[in-house]
């Protein structure tokens, strides 16, 4: 009989489900036939690491029937996390495995071609959280076009033509007084940090990367971690520096006073760099000063914008205050206007007045 397990409990007799992490980080699942040799000795027969073809093999060597090729959405999930999620950007691998496990307790157990538009759309309408449902119905969109390409099923992708949705984009701006109070209050390392996210716009956890390695001549070169999008940030124009390059001076200059010798160019005073953990903690202990400082002055209402100020909103900030749509665009790293004027532009357009 099979071990008993839970990794083989939905396996047929005999079959036996191992799993090995490689050097690489990535995981194999392989699945063998518990056999016996001529000589009546327990011996494991390697069936191969495609569950549908490991079951005809198994049929074969317990004299059976063949079962019907079913594939179940719960392997292909199992498949699509162990070789397509490794090779996204950390902070989509760790999404995607939090969407994967909601996907899991509405769909593990359906064949793939029983998925129709009809089924995710009751999905989406089942969700409470409706963002968040969005990014789901997304990604078992991206896993039914890499289902289709390791051949799994032949059917149209049921989430092509499913309507999401509707979301409210963000539109906060964070204006200069809101600015001001939350820098007022921080430490020099947050201060380093929110004025290289103003001058650069880059996402916060690119915010705190750059080193002195990413400095070469007259320019700063960026390499976007969601995107991989790379970017020459002019620090000089001709003989004038840009804001850019006026900020790199003054810190490269407070650093050499201060012996710092680590290449990152965010750190505290002491050379330890900036974390992604320590900028949000220093991020919150200005936030929740600045507020209160208002709130004790009698101005509630900055009190409460200040209280709704995000790092994340220092990106749009940028977009938002370069009048030329296109420069902003470019600076953000998007492909698309579009998705700058949509999601990052928080200020009007600037126009003239009729006179």
């Amino acid at each position: 009989m099979r071990p008993k397990g839970k990794a083989n409990r939905e396996l047929p007799p005999r079959m036996i489900k191992r799993i090995r992490q490689r050097k690489s980080g990535k995981i194999w699942i392989g699945y063998y036939y518990n056999g016996r040799d001529e000589n009546g000795r327990r011996k494991e027969i390697p069936l191969g690491s495609d569950l549908n073809q490991a079951r005809v093999e198994w049929a074969r060597l317990e004299r059976t029937v063949a079962p019907a090729v079913i594939n179940l959405m719960g392997a292909i999930f199992d498949r699509y996390e162990a070789e397509i999620i490794p090779g996204k950007a950390p902070r989509t691998q760790s999404d995607n495995i939090k969407e994967l496990k909601n996907l899991r307790k509405a769909f593990s157990d359906a064949p793939i071609d029983a998925i129709t538009p009809q089924v995710v759309a009751q999905y989406r309408d089942a969700r409470t959280a409706k963002t968040r449902g969005n990014r789901e119905i997304a990604l078992l969109s991206h896993v039914f076009n890499i289902a289709r390409e390791w051949g799994y099923t032949e059917k149209e992708n049921p989430c092509a033509r499913v309507r999401r949705n509707k979301e409210k984009v963000r539109d906060y701006y964070a204006a200069d007084d809101v600015w001001d109070a939350v820098y007022k209050h921080a430490c020099q390392e947050l201060k380093d940090a929110m004025d290289l996210a103003y001058l650069t716009g880059p996402r916060p956890a690119d915010s705190i990367k750059p080193t002195t390695g990413d400095l070469s001549g007259d320019f700063m070169l960026v390499s976007q971690g969601k995107t991989g999008k790379k970017l020459r940030i002019r620090l000089r124009n001709g003989e004038q520096l840009t804001g850019l390059g006026l900020f790199i001076d003054g810190l490269l200059e407070r650093r050499k006073e201060a012996g710092i010798r680590n290449s990152v160019l965010i750190t505290n005073s002491s050379g330890l760099r900036m974390s992604y953990a320590m900028l949000r903690n220093r991020w919150d202990e200005a936030r929740a000063s600045a507020a209160t400082k208002a709130a004790s002055a009698g101005d509630t209402a900055l009190a409460e914008r200040i209280r709704q100020f995000q790092f994340k909103d220092i990106r749009p900030k940028a977009a938002s205050e370069i009048e030329d749509l296109t420069a902003a665009s470019r600076l953000l790293g998007h492909s698309k206007e579009e998705i700058t004027k949509k999601v990052y532009r928080r200020v009007g357009e600037v126009v003239n007045p009729t006179r």
